[in-house]
């Protein structure tokens, strides 16, 4: 599967955004989806993840009650609306997808990366 980024850029402290991440190829449903973050200096962590159908999710506690993350099976999509973003959150975002290599937590249980997005939030 291939999956392309979208949505990322400038936003003020207390701003929201909305990432897109669609996917091509076959069976997307079949995929656990993540969006991950890569902050300059920093090593690439999880924010969040949905299941196969979109029932469960979870999320990295400094973004819970702040972003939420949505799958469309039928476009091929997965989402993640982040509001009351801060500087902290500044980072180059990553969707991905999990064929069932582990539940989701890790960077190794995801196959398929995106490029990345970019998310610069000012103080």
């Amino acid at each position: 599967v291939q999956l392309q980024a979208s949505g990322g850029g400038l936003v003020q402290a207390g701003g929201s955004l909305r990432l897109s991440c669609a996917a091509s190829g076959r069976a997307f449903s079949n995929y656990v989806m993540g969006w991950f973050r890569q902050a300059p200096g920093k090593e690439r962590e999880l924010v969040a993840f949905v299941s196969r159908s979109g029932g469960s999710t979870y999320y990295e506690d400094s973004v819970k009650g702040r972003f939420t993350i949505s799958r469309d099976n039928a476009k091929y999509t997965v989402g993640l609306q982040m509001n009351t973003l801060q500087p902290e959150d500044t980072a180059v975002y990553y969707c991905a997808a999990n064929r069932g290599s582990g539940i989701g937590f890790k960077i190794r249980d995801y196959d398929y990366w995106g490029q990345g997005t970019l998310v610069t939030v000012s103080s």
